[in-house]
């Protein structure tokens, strides 16, 4: 069947994609000539699992799936002469066949299906089912395909969205035996996980969080009788407004106590980021930092003392508090390269990470998907690397990826910072004592700059230019064969070539250019190294040549002089390396087997390793890098990458590729001990954290890629409240059941410390969000319920946080009873929580009969 008529849609979607005031092409004429085949917007795409039939079994591995596609036109789907674009997270099984339909990969995680010899069309009204078997286990929703889009082989360049339907996961059917980590969580196993810890009275409830290093009381209450007269000394205006903003402003103008800040000698303490915080009903407020960072978080002390917004006479107490962090890095990452996140999402992390006493912001600005910052010199990099979308020609756009669909204009998998973006960014985290350090990928996960520099390479070579191949990155007669993480087969900068040294020379360059402007000079840029595939470089002229002239025998030895000429660019430029564990590591094998070892050539670079891979094998590999000498900051993936889901359960949102990360995941992270609660079976051989290594550990940080993130409300839900428990492993010290001896003792301090913890947020931290209006979406957590002699027990895993039930079967809502105790009703007894603005959480269920 001929496809050279189409639909008159395809012409609106070209002249969509093609932007404002554009024309149709050849294509576009033809559609508006003749119509004929389905109208792509009238397709209904459906993806579900693939349920087990009563007292079937189903093979273990992998997840049966299928594809249903529905023609509500009044056209056929002909039998030739289009694909089925979609993009998925996961493998997916290329080659695979159903309904007479193929399975293909195009690239990375972007796939088609086209239809094959023996496929007939799909008439009006008609649905097919393409069945397949998924590479991988999907247990969470965001692992399902995403972004289908038609295109009609007639109009190569026009995709149409399809309608798209992803059935909620039920109860996966190749769900792991019992007790596997991809078991579901019922309310019952909630309720007892939310029973390790109490509810505790408010003045019970530690007053500070993070915890400060020491916290004396005193015996009477400071009024506020009217907004505090703020008097600070020179260099503290930022400081002076953040006190300013602290207090409510129905609070008469004047009348109020004093509030003193200064930068002094915090008695004990060396950490340029102590301070002392004293509150007396006679002498007001008096905030001392060494630093005016010290004073910036004496502020935020401050604020968690001060009463819930709307308290009817607001005061606080007395007390002296001495306080300095454990760590002099803590930090956390965003990824806006796999899904972009604008200038003002950015800011809002800002201010929760100074709120928590965070210190450094990890920026991920590049990756195979995205080139996310502005460089003087090389629009490229922004015009192709930082947009996706649907086309048919090389070096136009990047291709479309998790779920961005066709649309070049999609605003999550399009968009950048201009230069004047980055800058108010570095403005805005200096002036909340946060430093930013930028992040370039390389060699691997380059995939965004790869293309747009070969897209600069061929418009110049047209034009003529003698510089085409100035910032080339990949050699065109590279003949390896690899697949990266992601599935790409082209996504790393070539190491033989100079003009990578040049474009890599180039980048360091603006970007420190950048900080300066800003008037925050950049010490240290990450400069990647993570996760090149096995195999890259191997058949490459380019590399071989350029191994042969220095006399490298291994492509470990090539990776080994890349990062010596990095690391040379970047202390040109005035700076240090940092970059992931691959940075400080050397592949090699043991037994046969690929290993990582601490490689000796770089320990006394300078370099910052942040290791993440905590996984079976490399539980220590964080701490032989430190016991080597190597300056390390860790960020296990186990323990706080918040991309991960919080539990197996269906309607979680995440990934779980590494792990599954609840909230006591995060807050049982001890840093020099990692593997405390591991089984004696995987402690055994490995090595633990000596004290020159412990001196190596810089800090800890927390990672949020955003491959499953199109939606700020995401962040918040990932990040929130687990960043909170970061915080508090990053400045206070080893609480006390981290180093009792005595299993008993240390299970009665865990209780304490924990119950503690989760009230504090329950009853202060969380709410003070919601009432002072930050509109952070943070996750409320379903609560556990259980039966017990006729009644439901509810509970939840932050004390404090309201809950209500219906009993008839209703959703729960605002209105709803509050849960007060047992729940004596009768029939389907539901349950959520509630935040202070009303926002319900997800609803858990239970029988009473």
């Amino acid at each position: 069947m001929s496809c050279s008529a189409l639909a008159p849609i395809l012409v609106a979607a070209l002249l969509t994609l093609a932007g404002p005031g554009a024309q149709a092409g050849p294509a576009g004429q033809a559609a508006v000539q003749a119509g004929g085949v389905a109208n792509g917007a009238k397709l209904q795409l459906r993806w579900e699992m693939q349920r087990k039939p009563a007292g079937a079994q189903l093979p273990q591995g992998g997840s049966p799936a299928r594809f249903l596609l529905t023609n509500g036109d009044g056209q056929a789907l002909p039998a030739a002469g289009w694909s089925l674009y979609f993009t998925g997270i996961d493998r997916m099984p290329a080659g695979a066949r159903s309904a007479g339909l193929v399975l293909e990969q195009v690239a990375g995680g972007l796939f088609r299906l086209r239809p094959g010899p023996d496929f007939t069309g799909l008439a009006p009204g008609q649905t097919l089912e393409f069945a397949y078997r998924h590479s991988d286990a999907v247990f969470m929703p965001s692992r399902s395909p995403s972004g289908p889009y038609l295109v009609y082989d007639a109009a190569p360049d026009a995709g149409v969205p399809l309608r798209y339907e992803v059935v909620p996961l039920a109860e996966p059917p190749q769900r792991g035996v019992a007790g596997s980590p991809h078991s579901a969580v019922s309310p019952e196993d909630t309720y007892w996980r939310n029973a390790r810890a109490d509810l505790l009275p408010p003045a019970g409830v530690p007053p500070v969080l993070p915890t400060p290093l020491r916290l004396d009381p005193g015996q009477g209450r400071l009024a506020l009788a009217g907004q505090p007269q703020v008097k600070a000394s020179a260099g503290l205006a930022s400081e002076a407004a953040l006190a300013r903003s602290l207090f409510p402003a129905s609070l008469p103008a004047t009348g109020g106590p004093s509030l003193q800040l200064g930068v002094g000698k915090v008695d004990g303490q060396a950490s340029p980021e102590a301070y002392r915080l004293t509150i007396g009903a006679a002498k007001g407020i008096d905030i001392v930092g060494n630093s005016a960072a010290g004073v910036a978080y004496g502020l935020q002390t401050l604020r968690d003392l001060l009463p819930l917004p709307g308290a009817a006479a607001p005061d606080l107490p007395e007390l002296s508090i001495v306080d300095a962090p454990r760590f002099g890095y803590r930090g956390f990452m965003l990824d806006v390269a796999r899904n972009f996140h604008d200038k003002q999402t950015v800011f809002k992390w800002l201010d929760l990470m100074a709120r928590f006493k965070l210190n450094t912001f990890h920026f991920h600005l590049t990756d195979d998907e995205g080139w996310r910052i502005e460089i003087a010199g090389l629009p490229e990099l922004t015009e192709i690397g930082a947009v996706r979308g649907h086309s048919a020609r090389p070096g136009v756009r990047l291709q479309p990826a998790y779920g961005s669909g066709p649309d070049p204009r999609d605003t999550s998998g399009s968009g950048h910072y201009t230069r004047a973006d980055y800058k108010d960014i570095l403005r805005y985290a200096h002036a909340r004592h946060i430093t930013v350090i930028p992040e370039i990928e390389m060699p691997g996960h380059a995939r965004a700059a790869v293309q747009a520099m070969e897209a600069r390479y061929q418009r110049l070579k047209r034009a003529g230019g003698r510089e085409a191949a100035r910032y080339l990155l990949n050699d065109f007669d590279d003949r390896s064969e690899y697949t990266s993480a992601q599935y790409f087969k082209d996504n790393v900068i070539n190491p033989g070539l100079e003009s990578s040294y040049a474009f890599i020379d180039h980048v360091v360059r603006e970007m420190a250019a950048l900080h300066r402007e800003a008037g925050v000079p950049l010490e240290t840029i990450h400069m990647g190294g993570d996760e090149l595939a096995n195999g890259a470089w191997e058949k490459s002229p380019a590399s071989h040549a350029m191994m042969q002239k220095h006399g490298l025998e291994t492509s470990a030895d090539l990776w080994d002089y890349f990062y010596e000429r990095v690391d040379a660019i970047v202390r040109k430029h005035g700076m240090l390396t940092s970059g992931w564990e691959e940075l400080a590591a050397r592949k090699t094998k043991l037994d046969g087997a690929p290993t990582l070892i601490p490689n000796p050539r770089f320990t006394r670079k300078g370099f910052t390793a942040y290791v993440w891979n905590n996984t079976a094998g490399a539980e220590d590999l964080a701490y032989r890098l430190a016991n080597a000498g190597y300056d390390i900051v860790l960020t296990p993936v186990t323990r706080t990458y918040f991309d991960m889901a919080h539990n197996a359960n269906p309607e979680e949102h995440g990934v779980n590729w590494g792990a599954y990360v609840e909230l006591d995941t995060v807050y049982d992270f001890i840093p020099f001990d990692m593997m405390k609660d591991a089984p004696v079976a995987v402690r055994a051989g490995t090595d633990r954290l000596t004290d020159y290594g412990k001196r190596r550990v810089r800090g800890i940080q927390a990672n949020l890629f955003s491959e499953s993130v199109r939606d700020p409300a995401r962040i918040d839900y990932l990040v929130m409240p687990r960043l909170a428990a970061l915080a508090e492993r990053a400045w206070a010290a080893d609480p006390g059941w981290a180093t009792a001896l005595d299993a008993d003792k240390a299970a009665a301090l865990h209780r304490s410390a924990w119950s503690g913890f989760v009230n504090a947020l329950g009853q202060r931290v969380l709410p003070r969000l919601d009432l002072e209006g930050t509109g952070l979406a943070y996750r409320i957590a379903p609560p556990g319920l259980v039966l017990d002699k006729g009644r439901v027990l509810a509970n939840h895993v932050l004390p404090g946080m309201l809950l209500r039930y219906t009993s008839d079967g209703s959703e729960p809502t605002a209105a709803s009873t509050p849960v007060t105790g047992p729940i004596a009703e009768r029939g389907t007894i539901r349950v959520a929580a509630f935040d202070r603005k009303g926002r319900r959480g997800p609803v858990a269920s239970i029988e009473s009969r």
